[in-house]
């Protein structure tokens, strides 16, 4: 079958590529949405993926089509992603789709190949080589910090330097740039760890992966026909998560394109969760401003969850602000999400737990399947021994208990502990010695975990002592060992944060401590944007294929995050819990959506087919609250198109109407 493809120019005019033979046949399989994405082959185009709707096959499919339609050579096609799994995973589908020859690669892999072909040739300089990593050269000037500064993880220093170079602030500017943002460590002394780190840096001939991009920029501005011969190679640009590109990012991306528009930007802003990187959702939601004859195109048919979770993710996408988009499930109906208070951490942990094991055992969900997500990585530790007790296989993504820098620490030392020491003394002074300090309210995420983490290895150290007064260290290290025995590497049940989850889909999700501090979270002085947060909890809850579970503790002072009453889950609103441990259906309620309900299941049973195939719950909510008076009404409903209202119109009035 031949294609006619109709492509946008620079000055919105129509461009016909031209018949294009079987040129259906890379788009066999796409919904309309994706189809309409794959064949804008010219012009800018901004793709707006809700979560689970398939962005990397539109990418991919319009890329070929790109290529067999003949509007670009494969070799000059560029497409950016952010990490190298990704770049990977678009050339193997691409090759699946016979397409070879384009390259993909992340920001700064790309930005690395050009400073290699074109650096020295245009500045007559050598390219200085690339540190593998930054906590090397920072560790000697953070081990000068004055305590409790110099035991904080170098990741979170390398982090914020990381934070000013993405913006472009150099050392000079640092202070007066910060505005509300709250380093780690009081300011002054953060500025001598960036300078410093500069200093050497520079001293030892090196880049870092933020210079790469920066070098680039000054190598196109400084040298024009540098930029020319990048702009000679690539023709056309696609972007994948445009949402997360930072203003190094968008710099370079500027200098490619040149006074061209042949970009393609695929992003959500909805899951934009790394502003600490530099990230903004402002380079997606102002395409269309710099690029006011673009193509939109917003995919919003999700192939991931079910239709009762994407019904409280909706619920959620109310409050982001942004581009609204409105998810609708392709897959069958599940169970409603569950929202349960527990008594208190203990009780909860203790519910997870058993959770997982029905699952498992009943619903024949692999461990795999399962994720539990936290917001800092502290909280994995109750969860992995919880897990080790009950034998449940488990994998900890952002590093388990014992392999974190505190605990860590605290082996280390311990094997070296003379065998007559008492553990509980031995662990004290151990702790002291790596900076632990009750007292402290750090802002870092990093030194949170690392100061509960030292806390936890106290009172494992208590409990042994008194359980055993007359073991050594050796005892107590191997008691820790099987205590957190059960952690493989790729099996079992994921224990990782939101942001690691990010790109990531599970059968059944968990996420517990659902409470106002965690999120959103607050530290110390650092109080996390509630709009990042709550774009957070939105990415947790889309992991999820069909099984998702919140909890809570009821106990103490902690009250249940105000996200749940948004969502109409908090205990205080309609769907109170009458005691804790009651699980709390995350469904839209009324009598009018409930009576709708009962219609479509016996007019289901009655066709012989799922409930979801009559109407989604999405669907039946909005005609309750329309309260719908005619066909008109109806045919306004986003679900309710030609087919069904011939169907189902008089029925679901009467329905309505029937009080």
């Amino acid at each position: 079958m031949e294609v006619i493809a109709i492509t946008a120019g620079r000055h919105g005019s129509d461009a016909r590529v031209g018949r294009v033979p079987d040129l259906e046949s890379v788009l066999a399989g796409l919904n309309d949405s994706q189809r309409e994405a794959a064949l804008a082959l010219r012009g800018p185009v901004a793709i707006l993926a809700g979560a689970g709707t398939g962005k990397t096959t539109t990418i991919t499919h319009r890329i070929a089509c790109q290529v067999r339609s003949g509007a670009f050579d494969a070799s000059q096609i560029l497409a950016v992603t952010f990490t190298d799994k990704a770049a990977g995973e678009l050339e193997r589908r691409l090759q699946a789709l016979e397409v070879d020859g384009v390259e993909a690669r992340t920001f700064h892999s790309a930005a690395l190949a050009q400073l290699s072909r074109l650096w020295s040739t245009r500045t007559g300089e050598p390219l200085p080589d690339v540190l593998d990593a930054k906590a090397p050269v920072i560790a000697s000037l953070a081990n000068a910090l004055p305590p409790p500064h110099k035991f904080l993880p170098r990741r979170e220093l390398a982090s914020e330097i990381e934070w000013a170079k993405n913006r472009m602030i150099e050392p000079a500017r640092y202070l007066a740039e910060l505005g509300d943002h709250e380093p780690p460590i009081p300011a002054e002394l953060m500025l001598r760890i960036y300078d410093g780190y500069e200093r050497r840096k520079h001293a030892m001939g090196r880049l870092d992966f933020e210079d790469m991009l920066g070098l680039a920029l000054r190598l196109f501005d400084d040298h024009p026909d540098a930029a020319d011969a990048v702009r000679s190679r690539f023709s056309a640009f696609t972007v994948d998560e445009f949402q997360d590109v930072n203003p190094l990012q968008a710099g370079l991306l500027d200098r490619w394109l040149g006074d061209r528009d042949d970009l393609c930007v695929v992003g959500d802003d909805y899951q934009t969760i790394y502003a600490f990187t530099g990230a903004s959702p402002e380079h997606l939601l102002d395409f269309t401003r710099r690029f006011p004859r673009a193509t939109v195109v917003r995919l919003e048919d999700n192939y991931r969850s079910s239709p009762e979770i994407l019904e409280l993710a909706n619920r959620l996408a109310n409050r982001l602000g942004g581009i609204r988009k409105t998810l609708r499930s392709n897959r069958p109906s599940g169970p409603s999400p569950v929202a349960r208070a527990e008594p208190d951490e203990s009780a909860e942990v203790t519910a997870v737990v058993r959770a997982v094991q029905r699952l498992h055992l009943e619903e024949a969900v692999p461990v795999e399947e399962i994720a539990i997500l936290s917001r800092i990585n502290a909280r994995s530790e109750p969860f992995e021994e919880a897990f080790a007790t009950a034998g449940i296989p488990y994998q900890v993504r952002d590093g388990a208990f014992l392999r974190r820098p505190g605990p860590r620490g605290v082996v280390q030392r311990l094997r070296r502990a003379t065998a007559n020491t008492a553990v509980a003394e031995a662990v004290v002074g151990i702790t002291d010695e790596l900076g632990y300090d009750p007292q402290a309210s750090p802002d870092a995420d990093e030194e949170v975990t690392r100061q509960s983490d030292l806390a936890r290895m106290r009172s494992l150290a208590e409990e042994f002592q008194g359980t055993h007064p007359d073991g050594g260290a050796a005892a107590f290290l191997a008691e820790l060992a099987q205590r957190f025995s059960t952690a493989h590497t790729g099996r079992g049940v994921n224990l990782l944060t939101y942001h690691r989850a990010k790109g990531l889909e599970f059968d059944a999700v968990f996420l517990p401590r659902m409470i106002d501090g965690e999120l959103p979270f607050r530290s110390g002085r650092a109080k996390a944007d509630p709009r990042e947060e709550r774009r957070l909890l939105y990415v947790g809850i889309t992991r999820a294929r069909r099984y998702l579970f919140l909890t809570w503790p009821r106990r103490g002072r902690s009250r249940p995050s105000p996200f749940l009453d948004e969502m109409e889950l908090s205990p205080a609103g309609p769907a109170r819990a009458s005691s804790p441990g009651v699980p709390v259906a995350a469904i839209r309620g009324g009598p009018l959506f409930d009576r709708l309900k009962d219609w479509r299941r016996k007019r289901a049973q009655a066709d012989g087919v799922p409930a979801y195939v009559v109407f989604h719950d999405r669907t039946l909510a909005e005609i309750a609250e329309r309260k719908c008076k005619d066909w008109a009404d109806l045919a306004a409903v986003s679900g309710v198109g030609p087919a069904k209202l011939e169907r189902y119109a008089d029925e679901i009035l009467a329905v309505v109407a029937g009080g």
